[in-house]
């Protein structure tokens, strides 16, 4: 892969990162402002987790840090669990929240897969 598709792949990672966290803090504010729904504290907490985790990742990639790439497997974890914990829920924001956080988690196991298939060939 040459640099220009590498920086456009980046970015199509980097955009992932941000709508996901965009997404899991909108479900958050959403899930906070509805009263005595307890049930629901497991989810807000995963999901705020999600778009912290996602939103220093997009930032260390977007300054071309080592580290960003190191946080990928962790992105990848929590964008699955935060899907898993929003599909259980049946409002609007939460299936939302899901379908972004499963395409990010995609994008980071394919970023992942491309990554170490770059390292298998040199």
């Amino acid at each position: 892969m040459d640099q220009s598709s590498q920086r456009h792949y980046e970015g199509v990672l980097i955009q992932r990162l941000l709508d996901c966290a965009t997404s899991c803090k909108r479900c958050a504010a959403s899930t906070v402002e509805k009263p005595g729904i307890t049930s629901m504290d497991y989810c807000v907490k995963i999901i705020r987790d999600c778009a912290e985790l996602c939103f220093a990742t997009a930032k260390l990639l977007t300054r071309n840090s080592e580290l960003g790439h190191e946080l990928l497997p962790l992105c990848h974890k929590i964008c699955l669990q935060s899907a898993e914990e929003c599909r259980k829920q049946e409002h609007a924001h939460c299936k939302e929240c899901e379908e972004e956080c499963t395409q990010c988690a995609e994008e980071c196991h394919a970023h992942l897969d491309a990554s170490l298939h770059q390292m298998a060939m040199m």
